[in-house]
């Protein structure tokens, strides 16, 4: 049996990694190889690796944990994880089966992006979710907040601190009380509440956006506000408790309510986060698990 199961192989997943190769813990990552992002061309934030491809840092990271003979990766898609005596089996799409003592859940998070003709074409290349990860890159443009859910206000509130040029697109939807309309106009920032019937540009840089009265608007890029729901189901079914927005409960190194079970990165936040915080969340979650084991084997 393996000390430590890793399912995710995201900043989270391989930051725990190093943390457990280098604390002589048996380790394996099993990774579906679907990264939420794969799309993104570049990735900020991250001392060192600012502007990186997330395909780099992932490329990076495991040259560097193939130095650490407690370590494997493997691409597998892991769908279910059961209790045995003395820890969990976790079992793959495949058909593999790899037991641990303890399992650490860093699944991430799925995004549901609304429904507008083109979207596809531009997120992660010109549309983004996070300000802090792109908005530098975005600064003093002529952008636009793609949203539907009732959060675009204090979203655009933060967007506009990077470029005053803004225009919120609701497609159709009525999202935004008087009071805020009032005060986002004062700001000089425009409402558009009729329906989108395409973004267009070349390349995946957004140029403009068509409404369905036929008006054009001409941006160069912006942000979209994303729903956000685990990743995967095996937190929740396995009883992990979670917060009222849907994320893991953990404490700070990491571990949930299911004695053995631990999680890190965004499933704990369900907000997109920046790669070094998730990373870190993964070192912290690694150090809570050695410590666990050395307790129980004292």
């Amino acid at each position: 049996m393996l000390d430590c199961i890793i399912i995710g192989g995201g900043p989270a997943g391989l930051s725990a990694g190093l943390v457990l190769g280098r604390s002589l813990r048996r380790t394996v990552i099993l990774d579906h190889g679907r990264p939420r992002h794969a799309r993104t061309r570049q990735s900020h934030g991250y001392l060192t690796r600012d502007g990186a491809s997330p395909a780099e840092f992932r490329q990076i990271a495991h040259q560097e944990l193939s130095e650490y003979p407690f370590i494997s990766i493997m691409q597998e898609e892991v769908v279910d994880v059961q209790p045995v005596y003395g820890g969990f089996i976790a079992r793959m799409s495949s058909g593999k089966e790899v037991a641990g003592r303890k399992v650490l859940l860093s699944t991430g998070l799925r995004e549901i992006l609304p429904t507008l003709p083109g979207l596809q074409e531009y997120y992660g290349q010109s549309l983004f979710s996070c300000p802090y990860c792109d908005g530098y890159e975005l600064r003093g443009k002529r952008i636009v907040l793609l949203a539907e859910t009732t959060n675009v206000f204090s979203t655009a509130q933060m967007i506009y601190h990077w470029s005053k040029d803004l225009v919120i697109c609701t497609d159709g939807k009525r999202i935004l009380n008087v009071e805020q309309q009032r005060r986002l106009v004062n700001k000089g920032i425009r409402i558009a509440e009729l329906p989108i019937s395409q973004l267009t540009g070349s390349d995946g840089k957004l140029e403009a956006i068509r409404f369905s009265n036929g008006q054009t608007i001409e941006r160069e890029g912006g942000f979209v506000i994303p729903q956000l729901s685990q990743a995967s189901h095996i937190g929740p079914r396995l009883g992990c408790h979670m917060n009222d927005r849907g994320a893991l409960i953990t404490d700070p190194y990491g571990r949930t309510n299911i004695r053995g079970i631990y999680a890190a990165g965004d499933s704990t936040v369900t907000s997109p986060t920046q790669l070094v915080i998730a990373a870190a969340e993964g070192s912290k979650a690694a150090i809570g698990i050695n410590m666990d084991l050395v307790y129980e084997d004292f």
